[in-house]
């Protein structure tokens, strides 16, 4: 199929490589000359103006940062007058309101609209291995399903538009849920005296385990505040009490990859403000 990703970040690159790699023509598009330029290194072919994009493709798949970004390239592809019967997936992790909102431009302009956005992160974009999360309708998202197969190990339906988003919220605040507890966990090994990073090693071989802790690492602590905000916000819609995520939502912006090296490398970690090594045997740590 004839595709176009709009923004080749990182991971926008990537996945336009995976598209072509199955044999899908690919343009692409960036705010950014020197990212665009990059972006021919997969294969792909890099179109400056998006107005020009717009009549080239039957799949966008957009990979943006924000709520904001999405409406203006949606907006923006529509007044270049893509094709009807085209798609809009919006890759980006944004509101569900704001996928109902821009599915109900496209829709007045024959244009399909579904939400699709992807977790895994980087990695899972590098490898072809993302998660995509579609909200829309059936007819929709299967048009669009070759192209987001070339870079995903599943292609999940959840349901209308903004299911997609719903689901990657969910997602996300498991996500920040259990790096909390994998802090504190941690926290409390290298107070008795054990190697923080030792003691996750163990974990990862035990029931607790989880993702976040196996990619502990590599944890940048980029959107917890974005995605909690999305969390908390859909919770106050719907009149839901989530007790837990309101403490999550507070605690998971006191952390960061520098604390998380410290407590798994260094002699001492910093959590609300206390600063916490090893206790002495003769304060309670284990000893032989």
């Amino acid at each position: 199929m004839q595709a176009a990703v709009i923004g080749v970040g990182a991971m926008g690159k990537a996945m336009a490589g995976h598209m072509v790699a199955a044999g899908h023509e690919v343009f692409t598009n960036d705010i950014d000359a020197d990212r665009l330029a990059a972006s021919a290194e997969t294969g792909a072919t890099p179109i400056a103006s998006l107005e020009e994009v717009a009549g080239k493709a039957e799949l966008f798949v957009v990979v943006v940062v924000s709520d904001a970004q999405s409406r203006s390239v949606t907006h923006a592809l529509l007044e270049a007058g893509v094709r009807p019967g085209s798609v809009i997936a919006i890759a980006a992790t944004n509101h569900p309101d704001t996928m109902r909102e821009l599915g109900a431009d496209c829709a007045a302009k024959g244009v399909g609209f579904i939400d699709a956005p992807v977790v895994y992160g980087l990695q899972g974009a590098i490898k072809g291995e993302l998660g995509t999360l579609c909200g829309g309708s059936k007819e929709n998202v299967e048009k669009a399903r070759p192209g987001l197969e070339a870079y995903s190990r599943f292609v999940e339906h959840v349901g209308p538009l903004g299911a997609g988003q719903l689901a990657k919220t969910c997602n996300n605040m498991l996500h920040w849920a259990a790096c909390c507890a994998n802090y504190e966990v941690l926290l409390l090994a290298k107070r008795y005296g054990i190697d923080a990073q030792h003691m996750r090693e163990v974990l990862l071989k035990c029931p607790g385990k989880n993702i976040t802790l196996e990619r502990w690492d590599g944890t940048k602590f980029t959107w917890h505040e974005k995605d909690m905000d999305v969390a908390l916000d859909l919770a106050q819609s719907a009149r839901t009490p989530l007790p837990l995520f309101g403490q999550i939502d507070q605690l998971v912006k006191t952390l960061g990859p520098d604390k998380v090296k410290a407590l798994l490398y260094g002699a001492e970690a910093e959590y609300l403000g206390g600063i916490y090594g090893a206790m002495s045997p003769e304060e309670g740590a284990l000893s032989d």
